[in-house]
C-alpha cells in the first residue's frame, strides 16, 4: 500500500507495511481516504530527530480524531532513516492520527524502548526522501504552547493512496 503526501515542499511517497502493522496501516489508511490529512502541517521539527504530522491545521488548531489504535510496535520494524511510526503519549496504546517520519535512526524508540513498548513503525519512504530532509531543517519556533513549530508552516497539502489500494 502506498500514500503519496504532497507538501508545500514537495511529494513524498510512503509505502505501507500491512503485513507488519495492519492495524496500524488500516488506521492511517482510513485517514488518508477520509481526507483528514489534507490541509494539516507538520507542527513539530526536530532536525536531528523527527518531523512529525497529522494533526494540526495551519492556525496550530489541534483535529479531532477517531479511537486509539493498540500499539503494534513489537512487529520487527525499525525507527530508522526514512521509517514513519505512529506518534503518542505516554500511553503505550494512544497512537491516533500524528505520526512522524525519522531522519535519523532513532532505534531508542524501537520496542521495547524505553517505557516497554516503544513506537510503532509501520512504513518507509520510498520517494521524497530529499523533502523530508528538507523540512527537518526548516526554521522553528514557539507557538500556541508548542516547541520546535516551522515560522513557517509545511503543509500536507493532500495525501491520497496510490490507485490500486484506495
Amino acid at each position: 500500500m502506498q500514500v503519496t503526501l504532497a507538501t508545500s515542499q514537495g511529494e513524498i511517497v510512503l509505502t505501507l507495511d500491512t503485513q507488519a502493522a495492519p492495524e496500524t496501516c488500516a488506521n492511517f489508511a482510513q485517514y488518508v481516504r477520509d481526507g483528514f490529512y489534507d490541509d494539516t502541517i507538520f507542527h513539530r521539527v526536530i532536525s536531528n530527530f523527527m518531523i512529525q504530522g497529522g494533526g494540526f491545521t495551519t492556525d496550530m488548531t489541534q483535529k479531532s480524531t477517531r479511537a486509539t489504535v493498540q500499539n503494534e510496535a513489537k512487529n520487527g520494524l525499525k525507527n530508522k532513516l526514512g521509517s514513519i511510526a505512529m506518534a503518542r503519549t505516554n500511553e503505550p496504546h494512544s497512537a491516533s492520527s500524528q505520526f512522524f517520519i525519522n531522519v535519523q535512526d532513532n532505534s531508542f524508540l524501537d520496542y521495547p524502548g524505553q517505557d516497554g513498548w516503544g513506537y510503532c513503525v509501520f512504513g518507509q519512504v520510498t520517494a521524497g526522501l530529499d523533502v523530508v530532509q528538507a523540512i527537518a531543517q526548516v526554521a522553528t519556533t514557539r507557538q500556541a504552547g508548542h516547541a520546535d513549530v516551522p515560522v513557517d508552516p509545511v503543509i500536507i497539502q493532500q495525501a491520497s493512496l496510490s490507485a490500486d489500494d484506495a
